[in-house]
C-alpha cells in the first residue's frame, strides 16, 4: 500500500464520517410507518455453499475508531435488537474490528444459537495512524474469535481494499486466510471493496468467495456510477461469487422513503446482489426494512 493511497483513503473516510455526522442537521429523520411485519427469507450466497438471510444486521453504521451507531446503543439494547432481528429471520451479522462491535455480537451469540447464524467480519490489512495498527493474521484471528465467542467465522474479508493491486500487496494475509479455510475455521474469504479497480479484480479473482460492495440506485457513497458498479457485480455473480451489497441507503444520504424504496428496488431487482447489509438501530427500522425487502423480492 503506497502512502498516497493510504492518505487518499483516510481523507475520503474522514470526510465521509464528518458528513455522516452532520446528517441529522441536513436531512430530516426518516419515518418508519406501521407496516405489516414479515419474516426475511434465506438465499444461497453464490457458490460459497452458504445460505444467508437476504438482509444482514449491519453493526457498522458510521463505524470508525472502534465504535459505531450500533455500539452506541449499549450492550443490553444491542443484544435485544439482535434477538429481535433473529426472530424476524435476520440471521446474518455483519461486523468488523474497525467498528468495535465484536464484543457486542459475541454477547448476542450467547443468547442466539451460534449454529443458526452467519457471522461476517473484516480485518484491516494496513494501519490507520494514531488509532489502528495491523498485526499478524493469526493474532487478529484468535482475538476476533475470542471477542465473538466462536471457534469459527463464516465469512472473513480483507477490509477496505482501495486499489486493484491487493492480491499482490496482501498475499501473506490471503495465504493465511486460505489455510484457515482449509482447516474449516473460516468458511469463505473475500474482500470489502472501496474502489472500482479493487472490485473489478475481485469479480474474477479465483481466491475470492465473497465480494462486499457499495451499491444503490443513486451513486451515493459509491465507487463509481451505479451502472458501472452493477456491471462488475454481474460479472462477480456469473463467476459464482457471493455478492453482498452495502451503503444501500448511501450511508444516510438516501433517507427519504421514496429513496429507500428506489434503492431497494434497484438492488433486489438487479438479480446481482444476493444479500445486503442494513445498519438498523430500532425494532421499527427492522420491521420497515424486512417488510419492504420481502414485498419487493416477491414482486
Amino acid at each position: 500500500m503506497n502512502k498516497f493511497d493510504r492518505r487518499e483513503f483516510l481523507l475520503k473516510s474522514a470526510a465521509g464520517i464528518a458528513v455522516a455526522s452532520a446528517l441529522p442537521a441536513i436531512f430530516p429523520e426518516p419515518t418508519f410507518g406501521a407496516v405489516k411485519t414479515d419474516i426475511i427469507d434465506t438465499v444461497a450466497l453464490g457458490k460459497t455453499g452458504l445460505n444467508v438471510s437476504r438482509v444482514a444486521f449491519g453493526t457498522g453504521s458510521k463505524g470508525w475508531k472502534l465504535e459505531s451507531d450500533q455500539t452506541h446503543l449499549g450492550m443490553q439494547k444491542f443484544v435485544g435488537l439482535s434477538q429481535y432481528c433473529f426472530d424476524k429471520g435476520i440471521r446474518f451479522f455483519d461486523t468488523a474490528d474497525m467498528y468495535g462491535s465484536h464484543p457486542y455480537v459475541g454477547a448476542a451469540l450467547k443468547v442466539i444459537p451460534r449454529e443458526k447464524v452467519t457471522v461476517l467480519t473484516k480485518v484491516m490489512t494496513y494501519g490507520h495512524e494514531g488509532w489502528y495498527e495491523t498485526e499478524p493474521f493469526a493474532k487478529s484471528f484468535d482475538r476476533f474469535r475470542k471477542d465473538l465467542g466462536t471457534d469459527y467465522i463464516d465469512i472473513f474479508l480483507m477490509h477496505c481494499m482501495i486499489n486493484g493491486h491487493w492480491p499482490t500487496e496482501y498475499k501473506g494475509y490471503m495465504d493465511a486466510m486460505s489455510e484457515a479455510k482449509q482447516k474449516g475455521t473460516i468458511k469463505a474469504v473475500g474482500i470489502s471493496c472501496h474502489s472500482l479497480d479493487a472490485m473489478i479484480e475481485a469479480a474474477s479473482n479465483p481466491w475470492v468467495d465473497v465480494l462486499f460492495a457499495r451499491i444503490n440506485h443513486n451513486g451515493a457513497r459509491m465507487d463509481s456510477t451505479p451502472e458501472k458498479v452493477m456491471a462488475v457485480l454481474e460479472t462477480a455473480r456469473k463467476n459464482g461469487k457471493g455478492v453482498i451489497g452495502m451503503k444501500i441507503f448511501g450511508c444516510g444520504d438516501l433517507v427519504k422513503e421514496s429513496e429507500r424504496e428506489q434503492s431497494l428496488n434497484y438492488v433486489i431487482k438487479s438479480g446481482n446482489v444476493h444479500s445486503m447489509t442494513l445498519g438498523m438501530e430500532s425494532k421499527e427500522q427492522v420491521d420497515d426494512n424486512v417488510s419492504r425487502v420481502m414485498r419487493i423480492a416477491s414482486l
